[in-house]
């Protein structure tokens, strides 16, 4: 089977993954849009088969979060709720691969290899990053204990400055008159 790629560009796909529950998620209704199907059918697909979507696959939001989530649109209609009347479905990573087992058209397929991959090179990119968190870690760590031996060289170096500008009172060598001329 030959799986035609969707032209839905990886922007459009990553501003719809969000970050809740510490966890990297996509909403129902982007999904279905992105799948190309209605938001009831892709649920309806969901519980059907809800054996497939234990709580790290999918979760729906609690009131306080889809609360919160609606209020970072700044300008939400009250009366339509964005559409929203209940509180949408989050599918991690594992959701979203589940879903190509459930929405078994053309189009879902190629779509969530699109999604699966860019979850993929977010991963790779994290933790590209997070080995140079590590390393800028490690150097702020050796260069901060430097600071106190550094400190320590600069005190010494100003103490043989002062020392230097100060000439210590010592009594004269050598023969000694006490005529004064």
């Amino acid at each position: 089977m030959v799986i035609k790629k969707i032209g839905i560009a990886d922007e459009i796909v990553l501003n719809k993954i969000y970050e809740i529950r510490g966890e990297k998620v996509m909403f129902d209704r982007d999904l279905a849009n992105l799948y190309g199907v209605e938001t009831k059918y892709l649920k309806r697909q969901v519980k059907r088969n809800s054996e497939r979507f234990p709580e790290d696959f999918m979760f729906e939001l609690t009131a306080i979060e889809f609360e919160n989530w609606r209020c970072q649109f700044g300008t939400s209609n009250s009366t339509d709720k964005m559409g929203l009347r209940i509180a949408p479905y989050a599918f991690t990573e594992q959701g979203v691969a589940q879903l190509s087992s459930v929405l078994n058209s053309q189009r879902a397929i190629a779509v969530n290899i699109q999604i699966i991959r860019l979850f993929t090179r977010m991963r790779k990119m994290f933790l590209t990053h997070k080995d140079l968190l590590i390393e800028m870690e490690e150097i702020r760590k050796k260069v901060a204990n430097q600071d106190d031996k550094i400190e320590l060289v600069f005190d010494y170096l100003t103490q043989f400055i002062t020392q230097q500008e100060q000439p210590s009172l010592r009594d004269s060598i050598g023969f000694k008159t006490n005529k004064k001329h």
